[in-house]
């Protein structure tokens, strides 16, 4: 995805580096510029105000503060907290929605068993301890995924394989707002 000619992380980044906090207006992406879940209280979902240049129907992932952002027009945004990639799972790029599931099944990969060697082989969807929750938004053509929890209380913090998580009511308030083909732009 391109803002203008030029990458949309980057364009994100330039306002970060351009706008120190003290200066930065209540609202304009304000859990980004304010301190992260880490050092408060997770902030549930609210609507916030965004820079310029960010095209309505996308998704914005900012893992260092562990937000997700669903831009609507007029210059804002529905910011929700999410669970980010811990260690060597963060990565960022762009890519897009390509499929969505309700309650979907889970298999864990040959790596998670390997550290983890009492988990199933295959979790069924609907089932109470299916890590990915009620809702999942299958990212391109890779494993990871935007989902729901099992564990609530893994939400602001860093411990997923990657995929991105969510409280169980705000992946479906997003899954019914994002259709398939949806942009996602991730950055630290």
């Amino acid at each position: 995805m391109r803002l203008l000619g030029i990458p949309a992380a980057a364009v994100f980044a330039a306002v970060l580096i351009a706008l120190p906090a003290p200066q930065v207006s209540a609202g304009l992406f304000d859990s980004i510029f304010s301190p992260g879940p880490q050092q408060s209280q997770v902030v549930g979902r609210h609507l916030v105000s965004v820079p310029p240049g960010y095209k309505p129907g996308m998704i914005f992932v900012q893992f260092s503060r562990a937000r997700l952002y669903y831009i609507l027009s007029s210059g804002r945004a529905i910011s929700y907290p999410i669970a980010a990639p811990k260690g060597e799972a963060r990565w960022s790029g762009e890519t897009y929605v390509s499929d969505k599931r309700v309650n979907p099944g889970w298999t864990p990969t040959a790596e998670m068993r390997q550290e983890n060697p009492d988990l199933p082989a295959y979790v069924p969807g609907g089932h109470p301890r299916n890590p990915l929750g009620v809702r999942a938004l299958y990212l391109g053509k890779s494993l990871y995924r935007i989902h729901g929890t099992d564990a609530p209380w893994s939400i602001g913090q860093s411990v997923s394989h990657g995929c991105i998580r969510m409280f169980n009511q705000d992946v479906a308030d997003l899954y019914q707002r994002v259709p398939i083909g949806t942009p996602v732009v991730v950055a630290w």
